[in-house]
């Protein structure tokens, strides 16, 4: 293994750490829970100073990070949603949002060219408030704080922002096509 190669198998830890946390929120273990989806938060943050640091990025790491987020976001979303902890809008929006941009970004790869990840400033806003909306949701399970309330406006600012950069996206890339068409 090579130092360069640190940010992707952080990555990869993160996907496989998708399935404990799961697990731990079904069970209703939610201190464990809490506790690997914080420390997948911070592999995530490490990842991403890495590669930029060391300029450790790659071709390999630019898909993976952004895969491992959604599948550990994804997989707190639906697994808290079993629990009865997170709305069904908020569900089917983050859930919606994410599969029109996994399509879109295969069809982009798929019938234009190669797709290279750039998260907008949206979407990384989104991660962080859907990250932030879930650690709040588990402290919440674990501590009995924040208050529901703050908990609820979280929600409605993630569901904004999970409607803003979807569509964002399909915008900016829909004409990305068009140019590459043209």
């Amino acid at each position: 293994m090579r130092a360069r190669d640190i940010p992707n198998l952080l990555c990869v830890l993160r996907i496989v750490m998708t399935v404990p946390v799961g697990w731990a929120i079904i069970e209703g273990r939610y201190p464990l829970a809490m506790g690997l989806f914080f420390i997948a938060g911070v592999t995530d943050g490490l990842d991403g100073f890495l590669a930029k640091r060391f300029s450790w990025q790659s071709r390999l790491g630019g898909l993976l990070d952004p895969a491992a987020d959604k599948l550990l976001l994804a997989t707190a979303f639906v697994t808290l949603w079993m629990a009865g902890h997170v709305p069904g809008w908020l569900l089917a929006a983050v859930v919606i949002r994410d599969l029109v941009i996994v399509t879109g970004a295969g069809l982009y790869h798929w019938r234009v060219q190669r797709l290279d990840a750039e998260p907008s400033t949206a979407s990384k806003l989104n991660s962080f408030l859907q990250l932030l909306y879930i650690l709040s949701t588990l402290s919440l399970l674990v501590f009995g704080l924040p208050p529901s309330g703050p908990i609820a406006v979280l929600g409605w600012l993630v569901l904004l922002t999970t409607t803003y950069s979807g569509i964002d996206y399909v915008v900016r890339w829909a004409a990305r096509a068009r140019a590459a068409d043209a």
